[in-house]
């Protein structure tokens, strides 16, 4: 039985058998509804739907929903049999607490039984994905971005940079201008993440977005409750935001400096081979014009440098960048467990937890 691979992010949860080239077999939102067992509420009219998140920002928060979690993916969605648990891979977003590492190394050996597990960072699995070893990954998740250079398929840490900002406050930042041009519409944020997700786009540099500023076409767009908005320079905001993080009220320079003062950090002799390797991944990057942009801005921080982004191999399902991580644990399985550098219930058994810092690097 092939490996099973888990990608757990703050927004969703994609998981399936190592399987490189095509996409994971379940894509399941990470959020969860909790259920109330009958006789726990006499009125259930009362009752107001409760939410839990067990990931948060990109770290694992809720154990006990996450357990919940993976005993539906693992058992009723992949079709493990108790008792016959096999080997499993999980993707680590950058700077992951370690004891945030051993509590999911315990609780793969303990409570699911597994009979192996490796984890590895999201930074070099998506370099994997599209055949590198080396470069340097933007990614843009739900809850956090992650700028990691990569050399020789180790990440460089002290050249790595995480911001706690993602896909969700831009959701957040299209909320709040919607309702300064829709006073009189009340939009549920669910609502407002397909919105972003259809309309939301990046003006082709500073100047052009302050143009919109002043003039945009202005759009009609009925909600699925019949109520109309207006929507206008709302659309190019959410964009613009991660090249100018100050219109979230954050004193960051943007995405493209991030990068580069990141790369500037590592060894000169290595820039060369960040720079001709740039990886973007994560929805967010899918924005329209967002790569046009990234690549125009980088020319402006760079005059000497011309930086190359790294194109999905044509093999590669079309949606590789939102599933790279998963797609890079798919092909690192394929090498790690029939090669027996994984962590074995053995091996478990006689370290304990702390196992997997020296196993999974």
């Amino acid at each position: 039985m092939e490996a099973v691979v888990v990608d757990a992010g703050s927004k969703l949860l994609k998981a399936g058998f190592a399987a490189p080239d095509q996409d994971p077999a379940m894509i399941i939102p990470t959020k969860m509804k909790c259920v109330v067992e009958d006789g726990d509420m006499e009125d259930s009219s009362a009752f107001e739907e409760v939410t839990v998140d067990p990931v948060v920002r990109g770290f694992i928060k809720d154990w006990d929903a996450m357990e919940d979690l993976l005993r539906h993916v693992l058992y009723t969605g992949l079709g493990w049999e108790m008792g016959e648990e096999g080997q499993i891979l999980f993707t680590d977003p950058l700077n992951t607490p370690k004891v945030v590492r051993e509590q999911l190394v315990q609780m793969m050996f303990e409570t699911f039984n597994v009979s192996g597990f490796y984890a590895s960072e999201q930074a070099v699995l998506s370099l994997y994905a599209v055949g590198r070893i080396s470069g340097c990954t933007v990614d843009i998740g739900h809850g956090k971005i992650d700028i990691a250079p990569v050399c020789e398929g180790a990440v460089q840490h002290i050249a790595s940079k995480r911001f706690e900002i993602g896909g969700i406050d831009l959701t957040n930042l299209l909320a709040q201008e919607l309702r300064k041009t829709n006073p009189q519409v009340q939009i549920d944020i669910n609502e407002i993440e397909k919105l972003k997700e259809q309309y939301a786009c990046c003006a082709e540099d500073q100047s052009s977005f302050d143009s919109t500023l002043n003039s945009c076409q202005k759009e009609k767009h009925v909600l699925p409750d019949g109520q109309v908005i207006t929507i206008e320079r709302e659309r190019y905001i959410v964009g613009e935001a991660l090249f100018q993080p100050s219109i979230l009220g954050l004193e960051e320079y943007g995405i493209v400096e991030q990068l580069f003062r990141s790369i500037t950090t590592v060894a000169p002799e290595l820039h060369r081979q960040l720079i001709d390797n740039i990886v973007l991944c994560g929805g967010t990057t899918s924005m329209a014009g967002f790569e046009e942009r990234f690549q125009r801005e980088a020319v402006l921080c760079s005059s000497s440098v011309r930086p190359s982004l790294v194109k999905p191999p044509e093999y590669m399902p079309e949606n590789l960048p939102n599933n790279s991580a998963w797609m890079g644990g798919a092909i690192l399985a394929k090498v790690v467990f029939p090669q027996n550098q994984h962590i074995t219930k053995a091996e478990y058994d006689e370290t304990g937890p702390a196992i997997v810092h020296r196993k999974c690097f």
